[in-house]
């Protein structure tokens, strides 16, 4: 995984180390103690190029592996900034059509990748694509382009998000810390959100990035405050090169008990493991329970390890 950084989160990384930390690269990414690439099984799933179907109603479409700037934690380490091997053409998509045709119970899809916004033309051709089929009812797009590279939510992109127009579409912002909402990330949220788009976030819990009460809940309330809401708060998955960024659990469940305790229901995550077999995510009960947490079953009642 190249390193890759832009103008916008240079400057900030010299501001806080939090945001350094993210996307900076670490001599301990070389000490890997994981065997495990892709722990979500994504590639056991891919159908066609670019399309992964593990959940029987959603899709995800991968667009692309690249990024405006690269996450040193990231789940596809093994692929994003390969951006030969991640580029799609006309004919994949035109593929990535046809599956859906053929599979009428996929009512939902997830652009994502990389990050589908530093690619518009291929955004705006899937979009133009995807969102006239009858069976498809919401449409999702993950994105940090937002935080990464806010001016580059211009009116392109804006133009783009217009597209759809008979579904609902959700628009995932990735936040780690709170330094990463800046003027220019607050006027980008601003515009996507004025195109009828609704936000929500999704964050990870990451050692010496956010494993602190007071960070997560400065974070989720000003989140809600700009009308995203905090959606998923992650586990960070096992991957090779990312297990210096692993949270111990106990401290997680601690962190999250007490958010849970003072945030309102709205601004609120659900805290989740995303299942190492691909098997989906598994919300993690709080301390407002006695349980051991010593291991977990996935929905397809297989028993994993914490």
């Amino acid at each position: 995984m190249i390193f890759k950084i832009t103008k916008h989160l240079e400057k900030l990384g010299k501001k806080y180390p939090e945001i350094k930390k993210q996307f900076y690269t670490s001599v301990l990414e070389s000490k890997e103690e994981l065997n495990s690439h892709d722990p979500l099984l994504e590639e056991e799933f891919t159908k066609v190029r670019g399309l992964v179907h593990k959940y029987t109603n959603r899709a995800l479409i991968l667009l692309t592996m690249n990024c405006a700037a690269y996450c040193r934690f990231c789940t596809r380490r093994r692929a994003v900034s390969d951006i030969l091997k991640g580029q799609l053409t006309d004919f994949d998509l035109e593929k990535i059509v046809k599956y859906l045709k053929e599979h009428q119970e996929i009512k939902e899809i997830i652009l994502s990748g990389g990050d589908p916004m530093t690619v518009p033309e291929m955004l705006e051709k899937a979009l133009r694509k995807i969102s006239v089929l009858p069976q498809i009812k919401i449409v999702r797009i993950g994105t940090r382009l937002p935080v990464s590279d806010p001016k580059k939510i211009n009116a392109k992109i804006l133009s783009i998000l217009r597209i759809v127009k008979k579904q609902p579409l959700y628009v995932m912002v990735h936040f780690e810390s709170p330094g990463e909402i800046t003027s220019e990330t607050i006027a980008a949220i601003s515009k996507i959100r004025k195109t009828g788009a609704i936000l929500f976030s999704q964050s990870v819990f990451l050692k010496g990035v956010n494993d602190k009460y007071e960070t997560l809940y400065e974070l989720f309330s000003r989140l809600v405050e700009l009308g995203i809401k905090p959606y998923y708060l992650f586990r960070c998955d096992p991957v090779a090169g990312a297990e210096h960024f692993i949270v111990p659990f106990e401290k997680e469940i601690e962190i999250m008990t007490k958010l849970r305790r003072n945030l309102s229901g709205l601004a609120c995550p659900m805290y989740v493991i995303d299942a190492p077999n691909g098997a989906g995510k598994i919300p993690v009960p709080l301390n407002f329970w006695n349980f051991e947490g010593k291991a977990f079953l996935d929905f397809e009642g297989k028993e994993i390890g914490v």
